[in-house]
């Protein structure tokens, strides 16, 4: 079958947040239009969470993408036309657009239509579902280095109030044209963040000391990370059927069956082409995150592009610094699949069906996780000779320290350490669990 040069699909008129959704696939490359497909759907779903509907989804078939407008010149003048015969005031491309293009391609849509990529609406719905104070101020930062040079000269109103998607900004009421005052504003920003960043760093550096092991759930946006945090720990945060309903990290604490208590967090989703600004911006979020111990590597079992979503979010970790840590592949939503077979597995990593809804399978990932911390943790008493007590502030660090007895000549500490500190000790040890 001959691949179509265009594709374009009509779907119902919305009152309002009509949008007319754009993709571009090289002519000839079946596999690059199949992606193209697929992560024009995907950005349907991101265009939902933020509050608008899709009119139309075009896919266009080009020889090479053009340097001006991206797209050839008569899609532009169809797009055109569907906007004015379905009062869309906004055009979203699923690839990154320069300031350049998005200039050319308004002249060329129509001057009361907004056009916006891929970034600018992950950006937009970051905007919206901030919270807390770094949130919004991670976000900003993220708007900063990336819409304004592509919303200067628009006059384009940057707020809450302003009401359209790609126009949302959790912190300035307008984000000013002057160059200068954004430079300003970045610098403020980075500030501030770097005093935020610095109080995380304590605050990480205290949970380290208590020596709790730390456990977060990693995976694609909107697979039930949220859901699976509140069942285990009812920490009752936000858990909506949309793309990026959390943001910020929540940590809790969660007592294993055998008595051991680890920390949970909750972590923001991956995404197609996560736009680098976002991961720069949130970076010492994801550090926290991805710091972790042991990873939970969340999908929805249901989601028919889960062998997809697999390679995007071990891709993600890799590149992160993460792709070597020790991982559990927890497939959710299992109540929503008849079979498991057909689902992809990683090599050397322990796969756990579960339903984070229901419960079902929450049992057999507990007991997973209780046996990778057996495995990972030793219990052990230590002899510090007194002239190297120095010792002991290590072990406060990185072991969780049960009782120390001073003797006239050493003292005699019983701890549970990780593999790390056990070796390091190793001279040390009088007695041990094995």
């Amino acid at each position: 079958m001959a691949l179509s040069n265009i594709k374009t699909t009509v779907l119902e008129d919305s009152e309002r947040g009509n949008a007319v959704l754009v993709g571009v696939a090289l002519k000839g490359n079946r596999e690059q239009l199949s992606e193209a497909e697929v992560s024009i759907d995907e950005l349907e779903g991101l265009l939902e969470t933020a509050g608008g509907t899709v009119v139309a989804k075009v896919i266009q078939n080009i020889e090479s993408r053009n340097a001006s407008t991206l797209i050839g010149s008569g899609k532009v003048t169809e797009i055109s036309e569907l906007c004015k015969n379905h009062e869309v005031k906004l055009v979203v491309f699923d690839d990154e657009l320069t300031p350049v293009q998005i200039r050319n391609l308004e002249d060329g849509i129509g001057e009361d239509v907004m056009v916006i990529d891929r970034t600018m609406l992950i950006l937009d719905i970051f905007a919206l579902h901030a919270t807390t104070a770094e949130g919004k101020l991670q976000v900003e930062m993220a708007q900063l280095k990336y819409s304004s040079p592509r919303l200067i000269g628009k006059g384009a109103q940057l707020s809450r109030q302003a009401g359209g998607i790609g126009t949302r900004g959790p912190g300035e009421s307008q984000l000013e044209t002057d160059r200068r005052y954004i430079k300003r504003r970045e610098q403020l920003l980075r500030e501030q963040l770097e005093k935020m960043a610095s109080t995380r760093a304590t605050m990480r550096q205290s949970r380290e000391k208590s020596g709790l092991p730390r456990v977060s759930i990693v995976g694609y946006t909107n697979a039930g990370k949220s859901t699976l945090l509140n069942a285990l720990t009812h920490a009752g945060i936000l858990a909506e059927d949309k793309l990026f309903a959390t943001l910020d990290p929540t940590t809790r604490k969660y007592e294993l069956p055998d008595g051991e208590t680890i920390l949970l967090t909750d972590t923001v989703g991956f995404i197609r082409k996560l736009p680098h600004q976002l991961v720069e911006a949130f970076k010492t979020t994801l550090d926290e995150a991805l710091g972790a111990d042991l990873l939970l590597l969340i999908l929805d079992a249901s989601d028919p592009e889960t062998a997809q979503k697999l390679s995007v979010t071990v891709q993600l970790l890799t590149e992160l610094g993460a792709g070597a840590h020790d991982m559990i592949l927890v497939y959710n939503k299992i109540d929503k699949l008849e079979g498991r077979d057909i689902l992809p597995q990683l090599d050397g990593v322990t796969t756990v069906f579960i339903s984070a809804a229901t419960g079902e399978g929450l049992e057999d990932l507990i007991a997973q996780v209780s046996g990778w911390l057996s495995r990972k943790r030793r219990h052990a008493v230590f002899c510090i000779p007194n002239k190297e007590l120095g010792m002991l502030d290590y072990l406060y660090k990185h072991a969780k320290v049960e009782s120390v007895e001073y003797g006239p000549e050493a003292a005699f500490v019983t701890a549970v350490t990780d593999a790390q500190t056990y070796g390091k000790f190793k001279a040390y040890i009088r007695d041990t669990d094995g």
